[in-house]
């Protein structure tokens, strides 16, 4: 939170919540892994599952809800995050955070090619991708790419996980419908 450094703000809800408060109760918050580990079974094993870049803070509950849906408009109000949508296969995030969620997917989609071992991520077209290495749904993600450009938080959250990762997201940096 830069305007506390001793707390994180919450992807899907907003939400300032102390540092100190990460575990896996109500209340808490942990890491969400926004290319769900589901989708190619990654878990938290390097280098998918522990790529900053698609890791963020959420409440605990939201995440259970969240689960490893697929991105997609539409369904009915997530408790505990204003703006959010969740239906029988998708989850739909606020409205402040829809082009991150997007920027982050299409990052895994790239980064992740097959080579040295790694999974070949690929972001697709439809829902229900579970459990291929692939995360959905390309049409809505672009058009949030579009309608939710990046801001100065997700730029300073890109220089922070290069200084630590030294990798960058290349979404965030050009992020011109030519480089999607």
């Amino acid at each position: 939170d830069p305007e506390n450094p001793n707390n994180v703000i919450l992807l899907y809800s907003g939400i300032s919540r102390p540092k100190s408060m990460f575990g896996g109760n109500s209340g808490e918050w942990n890491r969400e892994h926004v290319w769900a580990k589901s989708h190619g079974d990654f878990g938290n094993d390097p280098p998918c599952g522990t790529d900053a870049h698609h890791i963020r803070p959420t409440d605990v509950q939201v995440n259970a809800l969240r689960g490893n849906l697929d991105f997609d408009n539409g369904g009915s109000p997530v408790s505990g995050a204003p703006g959010c949508y969740k239906d029988g296969d998708s989850f739909e995030p606020r409205d402040e955070v829809k082009g991150d969620v997007a920027r982050m997917l299409f990052y895994m989609d790239v980064r992740y090619e097959g080579g040295n071992g790694e999974l070949d991520l690929t972001v697709v077209d439809e829902v229900n991708t579970d459990p291929a290495p692939e995360h959905g749904k390309l049409s809505v993600l672009l058009e949030w790419h579009q309608q939710d450009p990046p801001d100065d938080f997700e730029m300073n959250r890109n220089e922070v996980i290069y200084s630590y990762q030294g990798n960058r997201n290349p979404f965030i940096d050009h992020p011109a419908p030519s480089h999607v």
